[in-house]
């Protein structure tokens, strides 16, 4: 039994004192999804093929829109398919120490599958279906993070497969109106990790309207807070040859640089090519 409770762990997330909690002991669920942390670095233990089906069975309990299940893994076993994969996303070197790797994906083959089998029309094949699949699979992809935890393992997402979705997409034979949403790094942590400090709820949570009149302010505070914790070194800073090198580099001036760039135009396209109408 620990002598943290929830408001501590709030405050560790945050960076800002709270009330909130504080008679609510920090173990359970809660706790545990307080204290996540992304994980990099794995032992090179495996992860049984027993334990990653019971993993998967707690993902796909994840809700679903409409029942309508529409999320599909792969699981990425082939050395010579790996390989490729950890080449498609070298910019994350992490990747390749991974003991296992998964894809997971947006699937709205089966139900126009089914409408045609059963003699049913589909005429739902604009911007709405592509978003309903594209959620399914975040909602697995999050519980999927959830219950690897629960079981001590660590894992991370791998967005950057959607800067090569092309390559990845014929790769793991996607077929139509199938895309690659996120890869995921899965293993045995090899350290601890950390507690990222997260943005407060007064710019995230709005009551009756949304509001950000004061947020320029909180993001400033919040920059300052994160910086005190795990301030960002020089030699890390983005884009330096365009902006400098800053005095102070906040997670702002650098989530600004990282989107100053044109990132992934070609999604638009992909996904036309795949049968998604995006009206």
């Amino acid at each position: 039994m620990t002598d943290k409770t929830i408001a501590d762990l709030i405050e560790d997330r945050f960076g800002l004192p709270t009330e909130d909690g504080r008679d609510m002991p920090a173990n359970g669920e809660l706790a545990a999804i307080l204290s996540h942390r992304s994980h990099r670095r794995f032992k090179p233990d495996p992860v049984s093929d027993e334990l990653l089906r019971v993993v998967l069975a707690a993902a796909f309990s994840a809700p679903a829109k409409s029942d309508l299940q529409q999320c599909s893994v792969i699981v990425v076993k082939d050395p010579g398919v790996r390989a490729k994969m950890n080449a498609l996303v070298a910019s994350q070197d992490w990747v390749p120490g991974a003991p296992a790797m998964l894809v997971f994906c947006g699937d709205n083959r089966r139900i126009r599958k089914i409408s045609e089998a059963r003699g049913k029309p589909y005429p739902n094949g604009h911007l709405d279906s592509f978003l309903n699949c594209a959620v399914d699979a975040g909602i697995v992809l999050a519980t999927f993070i959830r219950s690897a935890e629960a079981v001590g393992l660590g894992c991370c997402p791998i967005s950057v497969i959607r800067d090569r979705i092309e390559e990845v997409s014929d790769l793991l034979g996607l077929p139509d109106n199938v895309f690659p949403l996120a890869g995921m790094g899965l293993g045995w942590p090899a350290q601890k990790g950390w507690v990222s400090l997260r943005l407060p709820q007064s710019i995230t949570v709005h009551t009756d309207r949304y509001d950000d009149s004061n947020l320029l302010a909180e993001i400033d505070g919040y920059d300052r807070r994160r910086d005190s914790r795990f301030a960002t070194p020089p030699e890390k800073q983005r884009m330096t040859k365009e902006y400098g090198t800053a005095e102070f580099y906040g997670w702002s001036e650098d989530k600004a640089r990282q989107y100053a760039t044109p990132q992934r135009k070609q999604l638009a396209g992909f996904l036309a090519s795949k049968g998604f109408g995006l009206d």
